[in-house]
């Protein structure tokens, strides 16, 4: 056999490189966390601020775009503060974000309901409740964060192409069988697509807990809010569904609309083509869209709903986020509760190791918090979602409000005041709306 430098033999340095190989491709993790979205960057955080390590795996190198409606509420900026009090603060000083102060509800007869974030705000003094940034900022906002934790041990570029249950756990394994990993327990977030949530979970897609969406990035579109409200266009051919824009920074924004596959699918929608002609032929948008560039593509997605309760959990593992189908019905706000999903599977990994537990019946717990936190907000926009079958009452409703400043207060308490909102559920706020 040859020798090569320094006296080695070609076969030991076979040996060499092959236990090398072994080495990267075979690792244990007690905790294996699938996707470094929101969700799964959230999980990573907490469990780095229990002591707790992990490996974090996504397919994309970060930063990667995302395609959203890049809106940050006041429930993301909640959740940094759990992470870390100071997060909130470090995202303001970033120059890729707008502080947003509120939504507009722009109704089918064009009546705007303006919902502030907070009463009677003050831009110059206030602390922003809310922001607006591109995705492609801020998850690689999360990642920075996550970077800085020795307990995080952050995998990209790593496309997982099968995952195999065991007797102690998973087993993941990459397209290229380079890279493999067994893990006690597994956190799903990875994403609306997830084959894991579709094909070991058993979660279904359904046409009605399911919405199609497409957003383009415009720049220089007119009239936008000096206080970066966001809009949320009700536009008659888009029921039950919306229009919105929203300001970015730099003369951007984010367009896009978005309907339940149902009515897309009932009604064969070309999503891309109403929302075109819509920007060309609406009076209030070919006015503001004179002088706008489209800038890229206008790229689609789709939005797995909360409006149905579904098992997110079961042996050794738990899903997160969108996998989780937790995105809100009538706003279509997922950030947010991937994060608040993402701290309370840290919560339930801690207590799972602890008790070296990780049965289906134990993971109910996490189950059970998850839903304590987010049902009755995600029931009662599937109410709101379903006013959108009588836009003649959210007609009535927005055009008493935009003339009747406590109306429109009260309106908008109920926005962030769940046991408030419990009353648009009720026949009699409508009526009692109606004939007084």
């Amino acid at each position: 056999m040859p020798e090569l430098c320094g006296g080695i033999a070609a076969g030991q340095i076979l040996v060499i490189f092959s236990s090398l190989y072994l080495n990267i491709r075979m690792q244990h993790h007690k905790i294996c966390i699938l996707g470094a979205g929101p969700g799964g960057a959230t999980a990573a955080l907490h469990l780095a601020n229990k002591g707790i390590p992990c490996v974090l795996i996504d397919k994309a190198v970060f930063p990667r775009d995302k395609v959203c409606g890049d809106a940050l509420s006041g429930k993301v900026v909640n959740e940094l503060k759990r992470i870390n009090p100071e997060l909130p603060g470090m995202l303001s000083q970033t120059e890729d974000q707008l502080p947003s102060w509120g939504i507009h509800f722009i109704s089918p007869a064009g009546h705007k309901l303006s919902v502030p974030f907070k009463h009677n705000y003050d831009p110059a003094q206030d602390t922003p409740s809310g922001y607006i940034s591109k995705r492609v900022d801020f998850d690689n906002f999360l990642i920075e964060q996550v970077r800085q934790r020795p307990e995080i041990t952050l995998l990209e570029g790593i496309d997982i192409a099968k995952v195999e249950k065991t007797g102690q756990g998973y087993t993941l394994t990459d397209k290229s069988s380079k890279h493999q990993f067994t893990t006690s327990l597994l956190i799903v977030a990875n994403g609306a697509h997830s084959a894991f949530a579709r094909q070991e979970a058993g979660i279904k897609q359904e046409a009605e807990h399911y919405c199609a969406g497409l957003r383009a990035y415009y720049k220089n579109v007119a009239g936008l809010d000096q206080d970066n409200f966001i809009e949320l266009h009700f536009l008659k051919d888009f029921l039950p569904g919306y229009f919105w824009i929203f300001p970015l920074p730099g003369g951007y924004a984010n367009v896009g609309v978005g309907m339940l596959s149902e009515t897309v699918s009932q009604k064969r929608v070309n999503l891309k083509k109403e929302m075109l002609r819509m920007i060309e032929t609406h009076p209030e948008f070919r006015q503001r869209f004179a002088g706008a560039e489209l800038m890229g593509d206008i790229k689609g997605y789709g939005l797995p709903l909360g409006s149905k309760k579904r098992v997110i959990s079961g042996d050794n593992y738990m899903l997160v986020g969108d996998a989780a189908s937790l995105i809100d019905p009538f706003t279509g706000e997922g950030i947010s509760n991937a994060m608040i999903s993402g701290r309370w599977a840290a919560t339930q990994a801690e207590l799972c190791l602890q008790q070296q537990n990780f049965s289906a019946s134990f993971m109910q717990d996490y189950d059970k918090a998850v839903y304590n936190r987010l049902w009755k907000e995600l029931k009662l926009s599937r109410h709101m979602q379903r006013l959108l079958n009588y836009p003649w009452l959210f007609n009535q409703v927005a055009s008493k409000a935009s003339k009747n400043k406590a109306l429109a207060e009260t309106i908008s308490c109920m926005f962030t005041d769940l046991d408030l909102r419990e009353r648009l559920k009720q026949p009699s706020f409508y009526l009692k709306l109606l004939f007084n």
